[in-house]
This record gives structure tokens, sequence and C-alpha cells, in this order.
């Protein structure tokens, strides 16, 4: 189910960021301003400004306005025309200003500007749901000061801008949305497993953890290479718990997951004010992971328009928060992996060269589950223990027709989509029964490369070998136990096999 979840939200970012990146952030505040520039014209009048509601709904804040420049003003709901605006949701005229006493004076003070009329409207969700803010023009030219007609005109003015606003605001909403969905995303598919988080029993994934546990004394910066599912994201971590900096953060980012106009404030974080949404200090990841370790998933999917920026951060060390001037230092290690090959990425030019070699001093590859078969049984163990807990469920393990079946499976999904393939069995099987292949979910079945070989053995047909070697190995046993009274580590001498390898097959044969 996850992989499929996987797929949607990757079908959903690629569209995302095809909009995005055709209208990004600074396209909507050159939009604001651009409404700024018309509507005094438009409406004979001196300045106008544009306000939004704050998330906590507590005051509105101006994010563009004549004579402001880039700075704020926060006004409150209760005492002031653009508050009464949006908390009452109508139009406010107010055109003897001279005479009267309120927030205007409190502005024109920090603008040095002399307010005499004041026209302010509200501008709606374009979903009609909620009010985003304001809009409001200052001091008619003409004798006579704002009316009625004025207000429709501006009103008309201000359903046009809610579209905008609407878009600008959702920005922020987009960003921890993809913070929620990449952490369910982590948790699901990553989820712990008790002791060793790699099982190493082939030769191919021993001397990948081998190689790790080698750079991980090294402060050099590691690409893992593997397909999706094989455990790239634990191979770091465990890069990272080898390392001097295994007390500091591990900070993980999917680089797919957050559209190309929010990853600068996603990694370099922002100032308050920095955008329209910015209503507080954030920080970035690379200052989150500073001391530890950065972990950027499919790095691949990286942006041209942040390599450079991410390059003057290995070079340099420093970068600015958006809105800012100030540099931050940073002092982090940085494992990347991918799922795609990055060499091919460059000579296409969707990866900078000069970057590719500042991040990939060592290159680790996870084979697949396919190309290391003699994995798939302890790790059958390893998580029917962890599912069975989690479930709160006891079952007596895996029938030897099943385990013959995962191993002559391709697992294109890799050990990801093993995983979920117990978690079903476990779901599917009562309590104290063995798991076996009728509860396996049809695309395992039907992805077993020679049906014919799957079925005699699931079957139990009397050639096929597994089944032959089966039951020879159990009466071995059997005999052995029973010559030994039940010592196993005598009968495990007399086998000829270790004590361990003697516990392996007793769990695998449920004896």
């Amino acid at each position: 189910m996850t992989d499929s979840i996987g797929q949607t939200l990757s079908a959903l970012q690629a569209n995302l960021d095809r909009v995005n990146r055709t209208w990004g952030v600074d396209k909507h505040e050159h939009f604001l301003q651009f409404f700024v520039r018309i509507v005094p014209p438009l409406l004979m009048a001196e300045r106008c400004a544009v306000f939004i509601l704050d998330p906590e709904g507590k005051g509105v804040l101006s994010k563009a306005g004549t004579g402001i420049g880039e700075s704020e003003i926060a006004a409150p709901l209760e005492g002031s025309i653009v508050g009464r605006a949006i908390s009452e949701d109508c139009s406010v005229i107010e055109n003897e200003l001279m005479k009267s006493e309120g927030f205007h004076q409190v502005a024109d003070e920090y603008t040095g500007f002399v307010t005499r009329s004041v026209l302010c409207v509200p501008i709606r969700s374009a979903t009609g749901s909620r009010i985003n803010g304001a809009i409001e023009v200052l001091n008619k030219e003409a004798d006579g000061g704002f009316d009625e007609d004025d207000a429709k005109l501006l009103q008309e003015v201000a359903d046009f801008l809610s579209m905008a606003l609407d878009n600008i605001l959702i920005n922020g909403e987009i960003l921890n949305l993809s913070h929620k969905l990449d952490q369910e995303l982590n948790r699901v598919c990553l989820a712990d497993i008790p002791g060793e988080p790699l099982v190493t029993h082939s030769a191919a994934m021993a001397r990948v953890v081998a190689e790790a546990r080698l750079v991980s004394e090294s402060p050099v910066n590691v690409v893992i290479q593997g397909e999706n599912g094989t455990g790239k994201e634990l191979l770091a971590r465990l890069i990272h718990e080898g390392s001097g900096r295994r007390e500091q953060p591990f900070v993980a980012v999917n680089c797919a997951a957050i559209p190309e106009n929010l990853m600068e404030s996603e990694f370099f974080g922002y100032e308050k004010g920095a955008f329209t949404g910015a209503s507080a200090n954030r920080r970035g990841r690379l200052l989150e992971a500073s001391g530890g370790t950065l972990f950027l998933d499919e790095i691949a999917d990286l942006p041209l328009s942040m390599q450079p920026k991410f390059l003057r951060v290995l070079q340099e060390g420093e970068g600015s928060p958006l809105g800012s001037n100030r540099m931050e230092r940073y002092d982090l290690r940085i494992i990347c992996a991918s799922n795609k090959e990055l060499h091919q990425a460059v000579d296409e030019g969707r990866f900078r060269e000069d970057l590719y070699y500042r991040l990939f001093t060592v290159e680790l590859r996870l084979p697949p589950l396919r190309e290391r078969r003699e994995d798939i049984a302890p790790l059958c163990q390893t998580f029917l223990a962890e599912v069975c807990e989690r479930f709160e469920k006891q079952l007596d393990g895996f029938s030897n027709q099943l385990l013959s079946l995962f191993e002559a499976c391709p697992w294109p999904g890799n050990v990801r989509q093993l995983q979920h393939e117990i978690e079903r069995l476990v779901a599917l099987t009562p309590a104290g029964q063995v798991l076996r292949p009728e509860n396996c979910s049809p695309e395992l079945l039907s992805s077993a490369p020679a049906a014919g070989q799957v079925n005699a053995q699931v079957g139990g047909g009397e050639l096929a070998i597994p089944v032959r070697v089966e039951a020879l190995e159990r009466e071995l046993i059997g005999r052995a136990l029973e010559d030994t009274g039940g010592n196993k580590v005598r009968a495990s001498a007399l086998l000829g096999i270790t004590r361990q390898g003697l516990y392996k097959k007793l769990r695998r044969y449920g004896l």
C-alpha cells in the first residue's frame, strides 16, 4: 500500500513542481506590487496597501504598500480600519480621519505620511470560506472623499487579488505538508527493526556494510546507489552511528518531496517576512543538521537552480536564510542516495559536474534483494518478529513452501516489498498458525519467474529440489536430536553445523 502512496505522491509532486516552476514566490510578490502600483490611479488615490491575516488570526500584516519598501506594518484586528474590514467582512469608508484618533495615526508616525481618508475592503478566499486579508487606498484626490462606487470597484479588484493571495498563502502549507508526508512515509517504509538493522548473511551485503563501517570513521561525503527499497537510509544511519558525529542530529531529506520554489527556504530557512506567510523565523535543514549528518535522498532530483547554492555550502560551509543578509556557518557531513545513475545525469546536463565530484568522494552500491537471496530467510524472521510484536499476535513461523516462493521471486520492491508482504501475511493468518503461500498478494504470486517451478514447490512436488532438501534436513535434524536426547549443542556437532546454524534451521522449518 505504501508503494502506491509513494507513486501517487510522486505524481502529485511532479505536477506541483511544473506549476511552481512557472509561478514562484518571487512572482507572487511582484504581483502584489503590481496591484499596489495600478490601484491608486484607478481610484484617484495617493497610496495603496495590501494586508494579510496572520496565521493565528490575532492581527494583520502589510505585505505590499506604497512608500513602505520591504518593511511591514502590523495592525490590530481591534482598533484599526483594516482590522474592522476583515473581522466584519465589509467595506469601510472613513473620509474625515484628520478629526479622529485611531491606528492610522500610529501608521502615519511610522511612515511619515498624513492620512486624511481611507477606503478598505476585505480580500475573501476564492473558495469563499475565509477572509485572507484586506486592500486599502488612502487619500482620495478629489473633494468629497471615497464613496460606494469606489468601494464596489475596489471590491472587484480584491476579488481578483484573492486568487493570487490564496496561491501565496498555500506555499507555507505545502512545505508543512511535505514535512508531515515525508515523516509518515519514513515511519511506514523504514520502521525500526530490533537488533541489527541490516541483515548481512550474503557476501554482497556483508561487503557493503564492511565498507560503510570503514568510511564512517572518515569525514568523507558518501553517495549510496541502489534501487528503491534496498535500505539506503538504513545504511546512511549506520554510517552516521559509526562516526564521531553519532551524538549529533541525523537529518534526512527527500529531495524529490519538496517543490522547487520551496527548496531554498527548506534547506536554508527563512526570516520572518521573507515572503507572504513567513510569520516567524525558521531554521533550515542545513542548520538543523549542523554538527551532525545531512542525508539527501533522491539527490538526482535536486533542481539545477539549487545546485550552485549547495556547491557553496560544500566549498565555503556557509549560506544565508531566505530574506536575510546574515551568513550562517554549517559544520556537517553529507550522505546522498539515489536510485538513478548520477554520472548519466551529469552527461545529460541535469547535474553539475563540479557538484558531483564535491559530493561523491566514496560510492557505495546496495545490491537488490534478488542478488542477495541468502538474506531473504533471515530478513523474514526479523520482520516476522517485529510485525508480530507490533500486531500483538503469535504465529508459528513460515512454511517451507512459502520460503521457497520468497526465494524464487524477483522482488522489484526489494526489502521494503518483503516487509509489506510479511505484514499482509501476519494480518491474514490466524493466531498460532504457520504463514503459507495462499495468503500472499496476487502481485507476488504472479511475479515468480518460473510459475511452474514455484507451483511445484508450493504444491510439494516430489522432484522439486527444495522440497527434497527440506525433507532430508528435517529427517537428519530429527535423528540427531533423538540420538542426543534433545541436546542442541551435541546435535549440531553430529550434523557438522554450528549451534547458530541449527537454531536457524529449527526456526525455518518450524521445528
